[in-house]
């Protein structure tokens, strides 16, 4: 729970310090600018809020890892809901804007998860957690998309070094191996997400890895 805020408070400040023009710069998300991404998080916040209003009268069905699943293809920007948020930023016109409605549904979305019962069950894309094991989701989806936001703005502070950890381990979780020790973090999540390829070095050195080696043919891991 705390890690979530932790990393939902460093995400939501690096948006908060954007220039304008940095609104306009491409994201580390396939067919989206940075406008298109704060838009994204705008949702997400809505859907931390409603998550978190609807408890469930059933046993938990997933937990925080396997509440993620594993596509077959990364995205191409096509699809209809990636098509329809980057319309919807571009409803907003003024970058303040953007950055006022993250920070009004963001703040009241740090609050819920503050006061959230992390033994709570909730309901969720046809699904049933407890809140902490939802919020502990998130801390996957928050820094992602902070290595998004922060893939052509150099000068933005990165993600909370806590909040890169547990991602790399949820996603080696979810790939039943670990990625070589000799990758950072932020590389691990980037190649084994797909969001850049492995230089020759890196490549050599997944190839090399026993446990993870025989994986190397799922890379990358696309979660949704």
């Amino acid at each position: 729970m705390d890690l979530f805020s932790r990393s939902w408070s460093a995400l939501r400040a690096a948006v908060a310090g954007l220039s304008d023009k940095d609104f306009a710069q491409p994201s580390g998300c396939t067919g989206w600018l940075v406008q298109d991404l704060v838009c994204h998080l705008v949702i997400d916040a809505q859907d931390v809020l409603i998550t978190l209003a609807t408890p469930a009268g059933t046993e938990p069905t997933r937990d925080s890892v396997t509440y993620w699943e594993v596509a077959e293809a990364l995205p191409t920007g096509d699809d209809p809901l990636d098509a329809l948020t980057v319309r919807l930023a571009a409803a907003y016109q003024e970058p303040w804007l953007l950055k006022f409605h993250l920070d009004d549904v963001g703040s009241a979305a740090g609050r819920a998860a503050e006061f959230a019962d992390p033994a709570l069950r909730v309901g969720t894309r046809d699904i049933v957690l407890t809140a902490g094991d939802f919020l502990g989701a998130y801390v996957l989806e928050w820094t992602l998309h902070h290595l998004d936001l922060v893939a052509h703005l150099r000068d933005v502070a990165p993600p909370p070094a806590e909040g890169l950890a547990r991602t790399r381990d949820m996603l080696e979780t979810i790939a039943g191996a670990s990625f070589p020790a000799s990758f950072s973090d932020t590389d691990a999540l980037l190649i084994g997400t797909g969001r850049r390829a492995p230089t020759d070095v890196e490549a050599a050195a997944l190839s090399a890895s026993g446990e993870f080696g025989a994986l190397a043919g799922r890379i990358p891991i696309v979660l949704g």
